[in-house]
């Protein structure tokens, strides 16, 4: 491994004004093009003991104290070469001594300027065309803490030709750019029974080391609703069910009596409530030890009343090995719809793991008419959210693996799947699923 030192004079140099630390740059690296400011606040994520204080917020890292802790920063090219890095940083007393490390390679470099200011690193080979990981860690220091950095600054083309990275803050999209891109399966029904649709139907195994805190692998998605599985902590993971209310807002204190979503019954032990932030509407979860590497199953029951114009959705969740257990039913006002737009998705809504992958195989769909016909679901369009259609983050990944669809997100992968593919996977050869919905709980 390649050590650099930076010596006092250059770094006098380079923490001049930004035309010499232009030409400095130039004249030693012979980078060429644009120079690309990538925020730390949208693609920076810290591995760092529980007791350490760093953060990435907004403005970057901050509260960097600890040399056991390391910051690694993101970005993906379409084209190999050589770039020049810089770090847009302060050091607001004394001087700082850091580690910056592109796979083998790291150069050490110190600053000890107190007002931000570029300071340049050097020269990285990138050999490849992917995602591109730089690490930041601390040496030495002799003030309080080793400063506060809120971009990585890259230049040489091509590489900088074709750079993907969480680009703007507009609509808070460094948080979301954080928790990752979410990626969907939009399943295809036949034309005879898409409007008709009372129950739907799915099976999801998470294989074993891709549940990571923070992951929702949701089944049995529909026009009003979501249904599926959570990784909330450690030592906690629940089975969720939502309905939103046709009222359109961010808090539930808003809505009106007449808009808001109606209990009607709950299983043992789920807790029912109100959400918000993302829509508002009625909640329901179990808290329950589901594992990774097995199977679970999960149905969704729409009854829609058009006297009154209301809908009642009710939930229900089984473990392989077990009976089907009642998550809620709920009574959804102005509404007289079957279910319709079927779909799942994968999210991470913990915006410090989302430098995690995470993947679900979802399989043995089948959609049941009002007549109790059973229609096996076999074709879906793969889609995302608006980071990854922005292509700010693309490490998003879906299709077919044997007789089940996939998903896959997170972790800064390099092989990607383009969006709005549409697939189809094989059918299970299996009769369907035996239920009998009168003794359901």
């Amino acid at each position: 491994m390649k050590t650099l030192v930076l010596s006092l004079s250059l770094i006098a140099l380079l923490t001049g004004t930004a035309c010499k630390k232009s030409i400095v740059e130039s004249s030693s690296t012979g980078a060429t093009g644009p120079k690309i400011a990538i925020a730390l606040g949208g693609n920076a994520w810290v591995k760092k003991t529980a007791a350490a204080n760093e953060v990435i917020n907004a403005n970057g890292l901050a509260n960097w104290t600890s040399t056991a802790s390391v910051t690694s920063i993101y970005f993906r090219t379409e084209k190999p070469g050589n770039v020049t890095l810089s770090l847009r940083m302060k050091v607001p007393s004394g001087k700082s001594t850091f580690k910056v490390s592109v796979g083998t390679s790291s150069i050490t470099k110190s600053a000890s300027n107190a007002a931000f200011d570029t300071v340049a690193i050097g020269n990285f080979n990138i050999p490849a065309k992917g995602y591109v990981k730089v690490d930041l860690q601390g040496l030495t220091k002799t003030g309080s803490y080793f400063g506060d950095v809120s971009d990585l600054i890259i230049s040489g083309q091509p590489v900088t030709d074709s750079l993907s990275y969480v680009k703007d803050n507009i609509d808070q999209r460094f948080y979301w750019g954080r928790r990752g891109p979410s990626v969907h399966v939009n399943y295809t029904l036949p034309d005879a029974i898409k409007n008709n649709v009372e129950w739907f139907y799915n099976e999801i195994n998470v294989p074993v080391g891709m549940d990571p805190v923070g992951s929702y692998f949701m089944s049995n998605g529909f026009g009003e609703g979501y249904f599926g599985i959570q990784v909330n902590s450690a030592t906690e993971r629940r089975v969720l069910f939502s309905l939103w209310s046709p009222f359109p807002t961010d808090d539930p204190s808003t809505i009106p009596d007449d808009k808001k979503i109606k209990l009607i019954k709950k299983g043992t032990g789920v807790t029912t409530g109100e959400f918000g932030n993302e829509g508002s509407g009625g909640q329901s979860y179990l808290i329950y030890p589901w594992t990774a590497g097995k199977t679970y199953a999960f149905l969704t029951r729409a009854q829609p009343d058009a006297t009154t114009n209301k809908t009642v959705y009710t939930s229900y969740f089984k473990p392989a090995d077990g009976n089907w257990i009642l998550i809620a039913s709920f009574e959804r006002p102005a509404t007289n719809t079957r279910l319709k737009s079927l779909y799942s998705f994968l999210e991470n809504f913990n915006q410090d793991m989302g430098n995690i992958e995470r993947r679900a195989n979802y399989g043995n769909q089948w959609a049941v008419d009002t007549q109790g016909n059973w229609t096996e679901i076999t074709a879906m369009k793969f889609t995302g959210d608006d980071i990854a259609n922005r292509g700010y983050r693309k490490d998003v990944g879906g299709g077919v693996n044997g007789n089940q669809f996939f998903l896959r997100n997170g972790g800064f992968f390099s092989d990607a799947t383009t969006l709005k593919q549409n697939f189809s996977r094989p059918s299970a050869g299996t009769p369907h699923p035996v239920i009998d919905f009168s003794q359901l709980p």
